[in-house]
């Protein structure tokens, strides 16, 4: 909200005066799937005036304000690529969020309700405050705000004056098909300093140039001299090259992996990385690396196909070139694999095949230079004594080249394992045996992806020189110390808290009767509450827990019973139930929310019914969300256009359909369900109430700092009709 109301600001104080009006758009309930927007695309008369929009979206205080999705075509972005003056924009970003579990506002501008073009631009860092009670001002990170604003700004002045800014009826009059309707564009920035764009005609050039040169390459190498045969044997001698280096690639990721689990074998909780994302990388970077390593250790010499008395040139010199060349392959095949599924992404990969060619030639001419004039490149030079004293400066021929690749590598790749260290905290607490250790796995395989991906173009000319025992001992070595010392450090902070859902639930029978009351606690990661209560011995001795306390003895809470945060619960397991009084509540409230029939039945021919009902949230003070449980034979509803949800299943349940309400507290909702048959109808409600008796406040202050609580009354009920 701050950002646009600047943006209001410097557009008046600039003087400037846009050609086509701009629309600041305010809405809320986004985190209510989406209504907000939903309401103004639906209802809004100025809906079909839009031409382009931005979508200011977070999912931390800062850091890096990148453009995650971008469409219909590729119009937005090349405006993006124009104007930002900070260019954060990444298309594989593209790729991978459609799998990821959220949503934004971008869908239904872009999507369900309109094809406007338009960006998504969202806050990536700084994810360990989102949605907490610490999300404060004081968290943003410095100069995120102000990049965002320069960007913005850059960019509404950029759609405003573009010829292509059309709105919804001069888009379908004019069929403006080529610019809005082409396929998506390929675009990065490199470190935010420049942006790198091209279409996806261009693409289907670029990135096929490099599986070319990978098929075409043996023939160069060999046809003059060597004929036709000697070219497929050469090229099966690259296949095998490839195929290693893909081991090594994948042995990067199975290694630290496989490190992580038995860390946890000897370790009563896990995610001791998450305070201090450096330990990740100190632990299982140098395991990685040992996985990337360990081809080159077991096979020194690859074995060949070629004929080294024919060729005239020693095994290790062959062995190496194919080794380069089917690294290449590799990265050139996988440019190939996501040109032909359609992705935007392929620029990675094609980036580090077209930096390692770059290097060949480096080092090829470095060679030449220092005296060994040959017509193709000879690997050999390695193994001669005159050779020996070239390998330094040959090698750093070859790696200067690939520096701008590996610098944007690392930079990817340490945004990457960031990004996800800081949201593992809100991924969910799977179920038992396994649950555990899904955390240290997942960052362990993406430490491994970045380093496999980073340093592997590297290998394959300084593989001999890192594949020593002495460094294999070193890095193993490293990954142990690291091991035992992350044993030391807490996983949680208050900079890095351990998130905590308080519920104090109450299950009513009618307006003015309380049935039973309990605290409900969930946690939402690996480290369970048993944990919690470990670290947290006033909240144990609150709740009246000894050390003999387990999940074996415990009262566990259902999802259901968190039904108010629909869908949170699907993220939640081992969630405890513990006693708690109902007299605070009685003196506080006289009626509670209630569901009831405000008129007769009406039976149609075909055998189905419809029910008209009626909610009352009671005497609440403030009532953020209402959920409406439906089980059996729902065959339509009064909401949402007459249109039924999907059906939703937990823990094994019945198919349901689940409704959120939201609204004003003093106002009662009508509404009719419609039955198909003559079985009952099986209402959940679920009212969710921010206000905290006075014996929920002490328990959630008895919480220690690095424990962030979500805190809040659920008036649970159940009808049936």
């Amino acid at each position: 909200m701050s950002s646009l109301l600047e943006i209001a600001r410097i557009i008046i104080d600039s003087g400037w005066v846009p050609p086509r009006p701009i629309i600041l758009l305010f809405n809320g309930a986004e985190e209510s799937f989406l209504l907000g927007a939903n309401g103004f695309m639906r209802t809004h008369k100025w809906r079909d005036s839009i031409g382009a929009f931005i979508n200011v979206e977070a999912t931390g205080t800062g850091g890096l304000d990148v453009v995650c999705q971008s469409g219909p075509g590729s119009w937005p972005s090349y405006v993006y690529a124009q104007s930002a003056i900070y260019p954060m924009a990444n298309s594989a970003a593209q790729d991978i969020f459609p799998v990821i579990p959220g949503d934004t506002d971008y869908r239904m501008f872009s999507q369900d309700y309109g094809s406007i073009p338009g960006l998504d631009i969202i806050f990536l860092f700084g994810g360990y405050h989102y949605h907490a009670s610490s999300d404060t001002v004081d968290r943003l990170l410095p100069g995120s705000m102000q990049a965002r604003g320069d960007n913005l700004y850059s960019m509404v002045k950029a759609f405003a004056e573009s010829s292509k800014l059309k709105n919804d009826h001069e888009r379908e009059s004019l069929g403006d098909a080529h610019d809005y309707n082409d396929e998506q564009a390929v675009f990065f920035d490199y470190l935010t300093w420049f942006m790198i764009f091209y279409s996806r005609r261009i693409a289907l050039m670029l990135h096929s140039i490099p599986i070319a040169i990978f098929l075409i390459m043996p023939f160069l190498l060999r046809m003059m001299n060597y004929g036709l045969y000697c070219c497929f044997v050469t090229l099966y001698d690259f296949v095998k090259g490839m195929i290693l280096h893909a081991t090594g690639i994948m042995l990067a990721i199975i290694f630290p992996v496989i490190f992580s689990i038995l860390r946890l074998l000897f370790s009563s909780y896990g995610m001791n990385w998450f305070a201090n994302p450096y330990l990740a990388f100190l632990m299982f970077t140098p395991i990685s690396l040992i996985g990337l390593l360990i081809p080159r250790t077991v096979f020194r010499v690859l074995p060949l196909s070629q004929d080294v008395s024919i060729l005239k040139t020693s095994k290790e010199a062959l062995s190496d070139e194919a080794r380069f060349w089917g690294a290449f392959g590799f990265y050139a095949l996988l440019t190939l694999a996501y040109l032909l599924a359609g992705f935007t992404g392929g620029f990675l990969t094609f980036f580090a095949s077209a930096s390692m060619l770059l290097a060949w030639i480096s080092f090829y001419l470095s060679i030449n230079f220092c005296g060994h004039q040959s017509v193709r490149w000879r690997f050999e030079t390695y193994f001669t004594a005159q050779g020996s004293s070239l390998v330094w400066k040959s090698t750093v021929f070859y790696v200067i080249p690939l520096i701008p690749c590996l610098t944007h590598s690392v930079y990817f790749g340490g945004a990457l394992v960031q990004f996800f260290i800081e949201k593992i905290g809100m991924m969910g607490s799977l179920p038992p045996p396994y649950g555990f250790y899904i955390p240290d796995i997942a960052i362990a395989a993406t430490v491994g992806i970045a380093t496999g991906w980073s340093l592997g173009p590297l290998i394959s000319i300084c593989g001999n020189w890192l594949a020593r025992s002495s460094i294999l001992q070193f890095l193993l070595h490293l990954g142990v110390i690291a091991w035992a010392l992350s044993s030391q450090f807490f996983p949680y902070s208050t900079d890095a808290p351990k998130r905590v859902i308080l519920q104090h639930s109450f299950l009513t029978a009618d307006a003015n009767q309380i049935v039973d009351s309990s605290y409900d606690v969930a946690v939402v990661d690996s480290n369970s509450i048993l944990f919690l209560l470990k670290h947290a011995p006033e909240v144990a001795k609150e709740l009246h827990i000894g050390p003999e306390f387990s999940f074996e003895t415990a009262n566990m809470s259902s999802q259901r019973t968190f039904m108010a945060i629909f869908p949170v619960p699907f993220l939640l397991s081992r969630s405890l139930k513990f006693p708690a009084k109902i007299d605070s509540i009685l003196k506080q409230y006289t009626h509670f929310p209630y569901l009831h029939t405000n008129n007769l039945p009406m039976l149609s021919r075909d055998g189905s019914r419809r029910v008209y009902l009626e909610l009352s949230l009671g005497s609440l003070e403030e009532v953020w969300v209402a959920i409406l449980n439906i089980t059996g034979p729902l065959s339509n509803w009064s909401f949402a256009d007459n249109k039924l949800s999907s059906p939703e299943t937990a823990e094994g349940g019945p198919p349901s359909y689940i409704c959120r309400l939201t609204g004003a507290s003093h106002e009662n909702w009508t509404f009719w369900l419609e039955a198909s048959n003559s079985e009952d109808l099986r209402v959940d409600v679920a009212v969710l109430d921010p206000i905290l008796v006075d014996e929920t406040k002490k328990l959630k202050a008895l919480f220690p700092a690095w424990a962030d609580v979500v805190a809040y009354s659920s008036y649970l009920s159940t009808y049936i009709f």
